[in-house]
């Protein structure tokens, strides 16, 4: 497991919620600390599952607000970013990520404000009223008090921003409708040199991490249905218990859990395709990963996977709330051979997210 690097005092600041595990958010601004000179990174907590697959090398990162470690991480986030942050007070830059540290910004009193915004809190905007639905009825009344309170003080934390930044044009319409404001769309970047084809081996891949909106489920009941077909699913969560078990009986479906970075480019790279089917995804990392070791991508028509995979160029997407069907039938036309003839057009669409460029229009935006 890695441990902490020593924290250089700098002059500006990435604030993002936590790392929780090496996801593309967490990937993001990650690169702008290694990238852009003088950040340093500023999380409420760090966590096992970042912890043991990614490289902190050239992070300067500092916990703060110093809570105690058995506080859940989402009220840890808030208390944090909630309450005075000394370090940026007066400051250079903020560049704030997350749904949580734009609640910082009441502390940040010189300097440049800028808001990166993956997504506006889908549980106080637009799903809310299916997060409430999860909980008991005697509690809905009392935590949809407390989303609107936090909905206040976020829309008033966005107002305060310099510029407002996210990554898809998906998500550019969303805080549109959802807070009003304009929004200039900088792409997540992808280590295009990380990721590199290597080899065509037998089996699809499955990047998700095991979550219900990440849909995993129906891949896995999919290839339960293709003994013939090999699928690895490279990923954990809070249903990898759940799938393990249903796919006991499938000796053709193999759960590796969370991979280290050079583990995870290594199965991207001899994969012979990769799935990826998520509910609404914001952007999508993965699939540009996939792409840019010459791997077309099983996707899904909906939210910003429609700005990266180009249908039939560089995969395959599938209709909307695919079934297990649509999903099983996509495995079937992605041939090894159908996918082999994809890796040039899949290596140069990946081009179009390098870390260069995404660097360059961040410091775009840091420089005013």
């Amino acid at each position: 497991m890695n441990s902490l690097p020593q924290l250089v005092s700098h002059r500006n600041w990435v604030l993002h919620d936590y790392m929780q595990v090496n996801g593309g958010a967490e990937r993001l601004v990650s690169t702008i600390v290694r990238g852009i000179p003088d950040f340093s990174l500023g999380v409420s907590g760090v966590y096992p599952g970042f912890l043991e697959s990614a490289d902190l090398s050239g992070i300067n990162l500092k916990l703060l607000g110093q809570l105690p470690k058995w506080l859940p991480r989402i009220p840890k986030a808030l208390l944090t970013f909630g309450r005075r942050i000394p370090c940026i007070e007066n400051i250079d830059t903020v560049i704030y990520s997350g749904i949580y540290t734009p609640l910082a910004v009441k502390s940040q009193k010189a300097g440049r404000r800028i808001y990166y915004c993956h997504t506006p809190p889908r549980f106080a905007f637009d799903r809310k009223n299916q997060y409430l639905e999860k909980l008991p009825i005697s509690a809905r009344r009392l935590v949809s008090v407390a989303i609107d309170a936090y909905c206040q003080a976020y829309k008033s934390a966005v107002d305060e921003m310099d510029v407002i930044l996210t990554n898809s044009d998906h998500v550019r319409k969303r805080l549109g409708e959802q807070l009003g404001v304009d929004a200039y769309v900088v792409c997540p970047p992808v280590d295009i040199n990380a990721f590199k084809w290597q080899a065509q081996g037998d089996y699809y891949l499955s990047l998700g991490r095991l979550e219900p909106n990440k849909r995993v489920d129906r891949v896995v009941k999919a290839f339960i249905k293709m003994p013939e077909k090999k699928l690895i699913v490279a990923s954990g969560g809070s249903e990898f218990e759940t799938l393990r078990n249903l796919a006991m009986e499938a000796p053709n479906i193999t759960f590796v859990g969370w991979s280290s970075d050079k583990q995870l480019i290594d199965l991207i790279a001899n994969a012979i395709a990769c799935i990826y089917i998520p509910l609404d995804e914001d952007f999508g990392m993965s699939a540009i990963e996939a792409m840019a070791a010459g791997k077309p991508v099983i996707g899904v028509a909906e939210g910003g996977m429609l700005e990266t995979v180009l249908d039939g160029h560089t995969g395959i997407l599938l209709p909307s709330n695919p079934d297990i069907e649509q999903i099983a039938a996509a495995v079937l036309d992605m041939t090894a051979h159908l996918a082999l003839s994809m890796r040039e057009c899949c290596e140069q669409r990946a081009m179009d997210f390098t870390e260069e460029r995404f660097l360059e229009q961040i410091s775009s935006f840091v420089s005013g």
